[in-house]
């Protein structure tokens, strides 16, 4: 039966702004403070959908989240009028205020884990919310993410999980440290799960700067939720060295598209050990791009995003497929790394060509193509059970970028966070886009 990999990104929200709230992100950090454009960035992600879908690719598109979020910070002790409560938290605790307002569900990678139908034991694809423990404005994030993932993918051939319990034990980012390799979609794959720490075994190596945010232990529950079988699924740390300089996620320093991985040398413990092992999983099938040290550093692969691209398999008519890599801007304004990408493409490396996207709203705040998507392989009968309305057609890309252009400001600073008119902004925002997407009543402010 023939599949395809569909990719979901994130529609940036209307409060998307450089709080600096992601420790060991250093775009994050680098950025605080300053002015972003939530309008810019919506209008860059809806750019980089539409041209990908104009390749012939699925593309589908989550909703943000309602923020301001005025139900965590009443549980936060504030009380009183919503302009009251964002006036007190400005006052009193406007970090908190912050967390409580960034878009940060924009970087759909982590909204869940995704298992295809080939893989599991129950033959239906397997969805779980990632808890995102480690950061508090993501953390609060699963409850709406998961609701919006039951109104995209609909019917009995979706399997939708509770989030993990939330513990620093269980620390899940979704799939921004899981990949799959397979020969074809439609192919039983092998699932590569990425940790950064294991929570009960204090003797294994652990990054010593920057928090690991995925746990062994929470990517071993996932494994167990989605019934996939041991043959299946490859547990492998991601290497401490390299989360220390700034590699949160496994997706900033490798990706992976059917039995291609292309990736830094850096990139897993043991690396050659973890190599052997996919090759061994695939049959001998591994195809691996592998990317020295010397000739791009760990500093500019996070610098330029190089590993947080989009690896895609684009039809090209009669003659077959072409892979493409989707890249930030950041890349081209690099001097190694795009020497390295001319080598990959000149060379016949797998890489057949590179598209460069403007991200630089996203990037500044350490979000690159990779983190802007989650990739969900459908079988033709699965992808005719998700909600027809989140899949971006040219009308539907109108709509969108009308609707960005009716709600979203241009200029956003943390000052305006506490605006009550931000809020309301926001809310007339989401509420006619649920209807575009036709999601029913997903935001607390709607039910």
């Amino acid at each position: 039966m023939k599949a395809v990999e569909a990719n979901f990104d994130g529609l940036v929200g209307p409060t998307h702004n450089y709080a600096g709230l992601s420790y060991g992100n250093l775009a994050s950090s680098v950025h605080r403070a300053s002015p972003s454009n939530p309008k810019a960035a919506a209008l860059q992600g809806l750019e980089k959908m539409q041209a990908l879908a104009d390749l012939g690719l699925v593309q589908g598109v989550l909703a943000p989240q309602e923020r301001p979020d005025l139900y965590t910070l009443r549980r936060l002790g504030f009380y009183g009028s919503d302009a009251e409560i964002l006036a007190q938290a400005a006052k009193q605790a406007p970090r908190l205020l912050a967390n409580c307002c960034s878009a940060s569900s924009m970087w759909s990678a982590n909204a869940a884990t995704v298992s295809p139908s080939a893989d599991t034991e129950d033959g239906r694809v397997h969805l779980t919310p990632a808890n995102l423990i480690s950061k508090l404005h993501r953390s609060i994030e699963a409850d709406t993410t998961g609701r919006i993932l039951q109104a995209t993918f609909r019917g009995e051939q979706f399997v939708h999980h509770q989030v993990l319990p939330p513990s620093e034990l269980l620390g899940d980012e979704g799939a921004a440290n899981h990949s799959r390799l397979c020969r074809d979609y439609a192919d039983p794959g092998i699932e590569l799960f990425v940790y950064g720490r294991s929570a009960f075994d204090p003797e294994r190596p652990a990054p010593q700067r920057f928090p690991a945010r995925q746990t062994l232990e929470a990517s071993a529950a996932i494994v167990r939720k989605h019934r996939l079988p041991p043959q299946r699924v490859l547990l492998v740390q991601q290497n401490p060295a390299v989360i220390d300089q700034g590699v949160f996620h496994n997706d900033v320093i490798a990706v992976t598209n059917r039995n291609l991985l292309f990736c830094h040398a850096q990139a897993f413990l043991d690396q050659a050990r973890v190599i052997s092992r996919l090759d061994d999983a695939l049959e001998g099938r591994l195809r691996l791009i592998q990317v020295e040290t010397e000739e791009v550093s760990v500093a500019d692969a996070v610098a330029s995003y190089l590993f947080n691209s989009q690896l895609l398999s684009v039809a090209e008519g009669t003659l077959g497929e072409s892979t493409l890599l989707v890249v930030p801007t950041e890349c081209r304004d690099n001097p190694r790394v795009w020497t390295c990408l001319q080598r990959l493409q000149r060379e016949d490396s797998g890489i057949d060509r590179v598209q460069v996207f403007d991200l630089r709203q996203s990037m500044a705040n350490g979000g690159g193509p990779a983190c802007l998507r989650l990739r969900v392989v459908l079988t033709a009968a699965e992808l005719a059970a998700v909600n027809p309305h989140t899949l971006l057609t040219p009308l539907l890309y109108r709509r969108l970028r009308a609707w960005v252009d009716k709600h979203y400001r241009d200029r956003l600073q943390e000052a305006d966070l506490a605006d009550p008119q931000l809020l309301q902004e926001s809310r007339q925002a989401l509420d006619e886009l649920t209807q575009i997407l036709q999601l029913g009543a997903i935001y607390p402010f709607q039910r």
